[in-house]
């Protein structure tokens, strides 16, 4: 967008591109991506309800911008850091505190990923192709990982209610008991290991054929 300082409705009052991200941010950071709009954006701003279309388009512009912004500071780690395993999981972490910063953040780059975070695909294909894997089984493996870290919300609704208005059967009372384990670092990291463990065993079997 590139709007530097502007000026909005004739009146005294200029906003630059940092101040709207940093406001979107803020609303994100205590209300979730579902609460974020342009009115909402307007209040914590304080400036008129028309007066942020002077700046963005509409919500899909600003929540690129967001997610731009939220990501920002994300680094890949340098090939003598480790290996690659360790490597992987070092930038995926990186990613996943961000995303646990800013609520809803994953279901908007589940969607927009491929067409504006193209730097951090990037990062983990690179990692990819220097643990070996085939250009076919980079592209599998970055769709496994890339649905693990910002799909796995849509798996774990905030809304729980259903749950508890329906008779269980046994096996899943007894695992629910852990559901808010879901959320948090044990969750994560389980599900970490089995992705890291399930690449290793993929590059064992890999044909050489398909080592391109």
């Amino acid at each position: 967008m590139g709007v530097g300082r502007m000026q909005a409705n004739g009146g005294g009052n200029t906003l630059s591109e940092s101040e709207i991200v940093e406001a979107a941010l803020r609303v994100v950071r205590a209300d979730g991506v579902e609460k974020l709009s342009m009115r909402r954006l307007s209040r914590e701003l304080g400036v008129s309800p028309m007066a942020p279309y002077y700046y963005v388009a509409d919500k899909r512009e600003l929540l690129d911008l967001v997610a731009s912004a939220a990501l920002t500071g994300v680094r890949k780690p340098s090939p003598e850091s480790g290996p690659w395993q360790q490597r992987l999981r070092e930038l995926i972490d990186q990613i996943d505190e961000k995303l646990r910063k800013h609520p809803g953040l994953g279901d908007v780059l589940i969607e927009q990923m491929l067409g504006k975070q193209l730097d951090l695909i990037a990062a983990i294909m690179e990692i990819l192709f220097e643990a070996g894997f085939s250009d076919r089984n980079v592209l599998a493996a970055y769709a496994t990982i890339h649905t693990y870290l910002f799909g796995r919300s849509r798996v774990n609704p905030r809304d729980r209610s259903p749950l508890s208005e329906v008779a269980l059967p046994e096996s899943v009372e007894r695992a629910t008991r852990y559901i808010a384990d879901l959320r948090g670092k044990y969750a994560y990291d389980f599900g970490m290991e089995v992705l890291i463990a399930g690449l290793e065993a993929q590059l064992v079997h890999q044909p050489d054929r398909d080592v391109r």
